[in-house]
């Protein structure tokens, strides 16, 4: 962003002396957040946040200005309006939660791309030291059978004990309509140095069994526990998972007890990031196609996962800066092998699904052409006509 622009709308102006007071500002509250700059194919009308936004086309476009003239994008989260919405023609692209696809096959006037590869995964965090002040989630706080001390997920035996409770293929089945893979690891598949030999966890609750009798040298099984797991109201593939893990880990031992609660996501990131979570269901995004942009949030001490749920490994996290400062592939590969087969040695975290993606567009929109590194619809390709 060009720096005039930026010191003239109250943003750091260069200087050593004052860079402390401009650094690292809270989300939402940095002086360019509602502040447009560019020289895009769009211009930005209006942002109304969780409502809309409307893009005008930039006649003065350093290319070939846009084929359409303007671009809404509307924040609509109940299915059924925006299905009516899109059935009438007042949508011309609309995103399918997976529970609905059904209500739109063979639907005429409707395009639809199927299984389409994603650099992104959902994957479940164990929280290796919960934060106990005024924690709702942990019950007791001992493991007496009312509750989980903070420390609960920090024995590996409790942590493969629920790996080894989760059903992958009748979780894809049911929550993706098969369109998804189980990921080996935090370098999905797409990525360079995927291993698609890596060793992974399998449903298997006598496996899961042994090792829930010896979490915490017995206790975990004599004493039995009780928690919540949270999921973000709507979202059905992490409700679905978190049932799932509930059903199969209280089939085990009358005494085990989990609850799933349904939050707003604003509570949900706010409980993840605060460390009140016992385990959390959430996905990555690839923001650049390395394996760096996913070791480094599931792995490095530092990273956005692993210093939420407390992982700390430091052959870890130099494996990760050896990962990114080599340049040799052959190397690299080496790394990234150690790395995988340490978050599963380790189990700080486990994949659930890398998902197959769709996109929907009435048959008078031309010009889609999909992208996995970026999640949005790329407008200046558009056009609109039979």
């Amino acid at each position: 962003v060009n720096k005039k622009f930026c010191v003239e709308h109250g943003d750091w102006p260069g200087t050593a002396e004052t860079w402390k007071q401009y650094n690292n500002p809270p989300s939402g509250k940095e002086p360019l957040h509602s502040i447009a700059c560019g020289t895009g194919p769009f211009k930005l009308e209006r942002w109304e946040p969780g409502v809309e936004v409307v893009l005008t086309r930039n006649d003065n476009y350093w290319r070939e200005p846009a084929k359409i003239e303007k671009a809404i994008i509307k924040y609509i989260d109940e299915w059924t309006t925006r299905k009516l919405m899109f059935l009438a023609g007042d949508a011309d692209i609309v995103y399918v939660d997976r529970q609905y696809v059904k209500e739109l096959e063979g639907v005429e006037g409707i395009r639809v791309y199927k299984d389409l590869p994603t650099l992104s995964q959902g994957s479940v965090f164990f929280n290796f030291k919960i934060n106990p002040e005024g924690n709702p989630y942990i019950g007791s706080g001992k493991l007496d059978g009312n509750g989980i001390p903070p420390d609960f997920f920090s024995d590996k035996d409790v942590r493969l004990g629920f790996a080894y409770s989760f059903d992958y293929e009748t979780y894809i089945k049911d929550a993706w309509l098969g369109e998804a893979i189980q990921p080996t690891g935090p370098v999905i598949k797409g990525l360079p140095y995927y291993n698609p030999e890596q060793k992974t966890y399998y449903y298997d609750l006598k496996e899961a069994e042994k090792h829930f009798k010896k979490a915490w040298n017995g206790q975990v099984w004599e004493k039995g526990f009780k928690f919540t797991i949270l999921y973000n109201t709507g979202n059905i593939q992490r409700q679905t998972a978190a049932n799932i893990f509930k059903d199969n880990v209280e089939s085990l031992n009358p005494k085990f007890k989990i609850e799933i609660r349904p939050v707003e996501w604003a509570e949900y990131v706010r409980d993840i990031t605060t460390g009140k979570l016992t385990m959390f269901i959430i996905g990555w995004l690839a923001d650049f196609p390395d394996p760096h942009n996913f070791v480094y949030p599931y792995m490095h001490s530092r990273g956005t996962y692993a210093e939420w749920q407390g992982y700390r490994n430091p052959i870890v996290d130099e494996l990760i800066r050896k990962g990114i400062e080599t340049v040799d592939p052959v190397k690299r590969k080496r790394y990234y092998d150690q790395l995988q087969m340490i978050y599963y040695i380790d189990v700080p975290g486990i994949g659930l699904y890398q998902p197959l993606d769709r996109h929907y567009e009435r048959d008078w929109v031309k010009g889609y052409y999909y992208n996995p590194i970026y999640p949005g619809q790329y407008f200046y390709s558009f056009s609109k006509g039979y």
